[in-house]
């Protein structure tokens, strides 16, 4: 924990990102410093009727379970939200408590990548975060996989280019719909099946969902590749350990991508 005590001793003071989902809230703590990696992370429900006091409360009581007081140690707040009344209230929450102006990820705010969307302003802040921290990490051409309540690929070209991506439901938005519109279907567990071939509904369930899923993720990065070239493709997102196992196309699981190009883009916007 060398890059923890340098910040308790008070030598650099450390980064609070923050990586707003519609199902959950990614909190990452980092050194201040860019050579400094991530020193701890938590994970919450996104619960949009929280106020700046709540989340206040919520995310000292974090900082202070590793050991910071959140008013003397943080130094800044980058934030990536898809939920604006959550954006809000940690504005607020910065304001009021840490006097800190945060650098919400958005329009006008420095990236280092060009984005080549038709509209840049539709992308979601997370999958520029993503973007950003894959190609630090490997470069391009680079396809990120996020496995969040959508499951989105976005490419990064091999000049550092945000080239656009695709958006397919979830695979919790999936198996609702499924539940929902199927009376004799019910939850199952997500694990490996025995086989592909399914001996009962659960195991049918879990196969389509795993071996499914995994086989669709295959073939969408087959097309991609056709397009820009042979890419590393990276796995992220809250239910990525499920399904990058069985996927082959993917090289590579990191579950604080979102967090990392956070970082990177508070770098460029601190000053």
């Amino acid at each position: 924990m060398i890059a923890a005590e340098i910040v308790l001793e008070g030598v650099c003071a450390v980064l609070l990102a923050i990586d707003v989902g519609n199902t959950q809230t990614v909190i990452g703590l980092y050194g201040g410093s860019a050579g400094d990696g991530l020193i701890d992370h938590w994970r919450v429900a996104t619960v949009a009727q929280r106020t700046s006091d709540e989340l206040a409360l919520v995310l000292s009581e974090f900082l202070a379970s590793a050991g910071y007081d959140w008013r003397e140690d943080v130094d800044g707040v980058a934030v990536s939200s898809g939920v604006p009344m959550v954006t809000f209230e940690l504005r607020r929450m910065c304001e009021r408590y840490l006097d800190i102006d945060p650098v919400v990820l958005g329009t006008g705010v420095k990236t280092g990548m060009p984005v080549l969307y038709d509209n840049p302003k539709e992308v979601g802040a997370d999958r520029i975060a993503n973007a950003v921290g894959a190609f630090d990490l490997y470069g391009g051409p680079t396809i990120v996989v996020d496995f969040g309540t959508a499951t989105t690929f976005d490419v990064i070209s091999a000049a550092g280019e945000y080239l656009g991506g695709s958006i397919i439901p979830g695979i919790e938005i999936s198996l609702d719909a499924l539940f929902g519109r199927a009376a004799a279907l019910r939850r199952v567990e997500l694990v490996e099946p025995r086989s592909v071939i399914g001996k009962t509904t659960v195991e049918s369930i879990q196969s389509g969902v795993i071996y499914g899923y995994s086989s669709m993720i295959d073939g969408m990065c087959h097309r991609i590749e056709a397009v820009v070239g042979t890419p590393t493709v990276i796995a992220t997102g809250g239910l990525a350990d499920l399904i990058a196992p069985f996927a082959s196309s993917i090289q590579h699981n990191e579950p604080w991508l979102t967090l990392h190009g956070l970082r990177l883009i508070w770098e460029k916007n601190r000053a």
